[in-house]
């Protein structure tokens, strides 16, 4: 590993930090080096806060080893004013003459923009360092951006023998029958807070009046995301306790109000994924869980809209009720929790 590689996977550690807490911004870190010894660091830590670059200078004790250092940052400093001044004019402001970036920021407010400040003040600006990883970091941020859409990861547990749901009895509870343990479960809700939106179909809320939030773990709620073509669902549905925000596709106006909860109408005669994924993308939800049911999660498999699937498979066995997802698991990453296997498997389409 060369010294701009080992400087900016430090980047990366700090950035980290900032994971589920920085939306709508990316995980960013930086590093300032002054004869191979990191005098400064920091990472951004929440919007609206100081960026990354602002608290690794801060962070450096003797300020005149600034004009003689190197800066070392994992996305393009930014370069325009948004809730805090660009982090360019900082650079420039403290005369640090080197400048390493990991990765070109995708935001088109930025897009290189931030480079070519920096070397027409002089700077001597090198890109493309961990590029892969510095990516693989904000791929929430880059997928949102590039494809104009939220990340997508599907998630759903099935049967031992294939199944979603056993079959429905008509007596029983609206309530969810769990076929995952207690430690997978509290994963899932980890992975609620790390998401800023969580979606399900109709018939999902009408069997099993599911809250949607995050109740095992510490976190923020995921937006709440409900297909309801038809307004079906109950009114006394947990999804419409005004406790998180809540965005319901219809094809109809509502003639109810909740203070927060939204209707959007969409045309459910036309392809209805792209008009989802075009109003989440204008609510900058960056990032979103499938959760199910069975048709919501098949129509994204189907028409190949997912980045990354998460799917556990407990021990029991059902013999009949909802079919599981068909999806190709190709080059799966394995685990076991407890009693359960859980498989994550990347879109690279």
């Amino acid at each position: 590993m060369n010294k701009h590689d080992k400087y900016i996977k430090r980047c990366i550690e700090l950035a980290k930090n900032g994971f589920g807490t920085t939306y709508p911004n990316p995980m960013v870190g930086s590093v300032i080096v002054y004869e191979d010894k990191i005098i400064g660091e920091g990472w951004h830590k929440k919007a609206g806060e100081p960026h990354a670059e602002v608290n690794a200078i801060r962070s450096v004790k003797d300020k005149s080893l600034l004009k003689k250092a190197t800066i070392y940052v994992s996305l393009e400093p930014c370069s325009h004013f948004g809730k805090t001044p660009p982090c360019c004019d900082l650079i420039i402001a403290n005369e640090i003459p080197n400048v390493v970036v990991g990765t070109v920021d995708p935001n088109e407010k930025v897009a290189g923009n931030g480079i070519k400040k920096l070397i027409a003040a002089g700077a001597n600006v090198t890109v493309g360092f961990l590029e892969k990883e510095c990516n693989e970091l904000n791929k929430r941020f880059f997928t949102f951006h590039q494809k104009k859409r939220p990340y997508i990861i599907l998630k759903w547990a099935e049967s031992l023998d294939g199944f979603l749901a056993p079959e429905k009895d008509t007596n029983q509870q609206r309530k969810p029958v769990w076929i995952t343990n207690t430690y997978s479960r509290q994963l899932v809700h980890k992975w609620r807070s790390e998401e800023q939106a969580i979606l399900v179909g109709t018939q999902t809320v009408i069997d099993d009046n599911p809250k949607l939030n995050v109740r095992d773990w510490s976190g923020n709620n995921p937006v709440r995301v409900v297909l309801d073509q038809n307004n079906r669902i109950s009114k006394e549905s947990f999804i419409f306790d005004d406790s998180v925000k809540t965005i319901v596709f219809t094809k109809s106006e509502i003639s109810f109000s909740a203070e927060n909860t939204t209707f959007e109408v969409i045309d459910f005669n036309q392809n209805i994924i792209p008009q989802i994924l075009a109003i989440l993308h204008q609510n900058q939800i960056q990032s979103i869980i499938i959760e199910g049911g069975l048709q919501t999660l098949q129509s994204f498999i189907d028409q190949n809209i997912w980045d990354e699937a998460r799917i556990f498979t407990g021990k029991s066995t059902f013999e009949n009720g909802t079919k599981a997802p068909i999806l190709q698991k190709k080059n799966a990453l394995k685990t076991i929790i407890q009693n359960d296997e859980l498989i994550n498997v990347r879109n690279h389409d």
